[in-house]
Formats: structure tokens, sequence, C-alpha cells
């Protein structure tokens, strides 16, 4: 009998959208042959036709719950394959429930948090609905004033934990994030290695050429210094008011950030480009 890979374990759950044991139980049984396990999953319980091995959840929703003392805030993201089925009732109602989950236990392993009731429902509206749905992270924020912002659409959101300040300001710090996505929370925070790597493409540019080393040091660090206010949420304009700095709104209200976190549906996942009239004339073919 073939020994089962991690790897073909993993395919097959993001072929089928069935859990890991039965995927697991099924490639024992299929002696590691993937399409031959999904054809004997498809005979045992009612799957569907599987998706394409590739196939990405790249749309969905970022949930929020902050409580109601304030003092701590959930943020996570689920994921489906279009978009159209991240506006479905029933996919809503899943990630209402995965939410609930995540802040009774306060929960961010998501490996951990998808046991038992949650990981059947996934199963069965990925069943339902044909299309692959995942839970992909999740974030769990304490501190003396937390404050959180989703997108009306559910695209996008952040938490902020605050020392001193207020309910109110936390929540407009993280509206700030959600619309600016500021880097990092202040200058000295953004990784030496990454202000290198702009140190090296501001010397490179074509007005650098031919000046003294210390002109071009001069003019150089002057950019650098430019770029960090741009990408550091303390010296960002404050979107509501973008003449005064989120550092003056900070020391005026006698807050202090501590953290903050930002989540955008899809980010840093390669997504796969499709031709839409293709795809569906290849599944009414189906």
């Amino acid at each position: 009998m073939a020994a089962i890979s991690a790897a073909q374990v993993k395919e097959l759950r993001e072929r089928t959208g069935l859990g890991m044991m039965e995927c697991k139980k099924a490639l024992v049984a299929a002696d590691g042959d993937v399409d031959a396990a999904i054809e004997e999953l498809r005979k045992s319980s009612g799957l569907k036709a599987a998706k394409k091995a590739g196939r990405t959840a790249a749309e969905g929703v970022v949930m929020l719950h902050v409580a109601d003392d304030g003092k701590s805030g959930m943020l996570l993201e689920v994921n489906s394959e279009t978009d159209f089925v991240a506006r479905d009732d029933a996919f809503m109602k899943f990630a209402n429930n995965v939410l609930n989950a995540a802040v009774e236990g306060k929960q961010t392993d998501v490996e951990a948090l998808m046991q038992g009731e949650l990981e059947k429902e996934r199963e069965e509206l990925v069943q339902k609905i044909g299309e692959n749905i995942t839970v992909r992270r999740a974030v769990h924020l304490e501190g003396e004033n937390v404050g959180g912002y989703v997108h009306s659409n559910n695209s996008m959101g952040a938490l902020v934990a605050l020392k001193g300040g207020d309910a109110e300001l936390a929540r407009d710090l993280a509206m700030h994030v959600t619309a600016v996505n500021p880097r990092v929370g202040r200058p000295d925070e953004m990784p030496e290695e990454e202000v290198e790597k702009e140190r090296a493409v501001i010397r490179a540019q074509p007005d650098m050429e031919g000046k003294k080393p210390e002109i071009v040091e001069k003019m150089m660090e002057g950019r650098i210094n430019k770029y960090l206010k741009e990408i550091s949420l303390v010296k960002q304009g404050f979107v509501k008011n973008p003449d005064q700095a989120v550092e003056d709104l900070l020391k005026e209200k006698g807050a202090d950030l501590d953290t903050f976190v930002r989540y955008e549906v899809g980010e840093g996942i390669q997504k796969e480009e499709t031709d839409f009239a293709s795809e569906v004339a290849a599944q009414l073919k189906s």
C-alpha cells in the first residue's frame, strides 16, 4: 500500500471540499490515486463533480466582533470562489457561526476552530453550493480600548487596540486603517531590510545619476523619511480630518496606539484568471 502524503490529502480536500479524515480514508482505499479516490467518493457520498486542482477560494467576507465592554475584538476571513456565493445567505450564516465559535473560544487557530459541527456544516455547504469554501485566518486583540470597523460589503476591515482614549476613537482609527491601509504603526517599526530595499530603489532613480555621494545620501534620506511617513499610521493625516495627523489626534484624546490589524479579502492569494463565458459554457456542457 502506497504511503499517503499530506499534499495528496490537501489536493483531495481542495477538489472535493470534504474533511481531512474522509479524504485520507478515500486515498488509502484508492492506494494514493487522487482521481480514483474522487470517483469512489462520488459513488459513496453523492459528491458532485470535483473541482479542478488549483481552484482557489479568493473571494469571501471579513467578519468582525467587538466585545460589549470594548476590551477585545475578533477579526476573521472566510473565503469562497466567487463573489456571488459570498453574498449568499447560507454562506453568511456559516461565516457568522464561525465568528461566534471563534469569539466564544477566543480561538484563532483555524485548524482547531474547524472541528466537529463547524467542519460538518462547511462540508454540507460545499456540497450544496458547489464551490470551495475555506476559513482562512483569524486574529484576536485585547486592550484598554479596542475598536473595529468592516466596510459595508465585508470586503475589508480592521481592529485597533489603544492605551487610553475611548471606544469611539478606537473605531474611528479602525475605519482609518481600513481605508488608508498603513503598513506599520510607527516609522521605526518598518523592518530594516525593507527600508534598505527602498533606499536601493531611490539610489537607482535617474535624477540621482551624476550627483555627489553626499548629495545622493541627503536626497535619499529625505525621500525615505517621506516614504515612512506615508506608510506609518501615526504619521498619516486622519481620514476624517486629513489636516490633522493621527499622532496629534491620539495626543489630543490622551491615547497611545497599542496595535492594529487589517484584513482584506483575498490579499496575498494568487487568483486564477478565468474566461467567465468559457467557464459557463464548460459547466453547461458537463
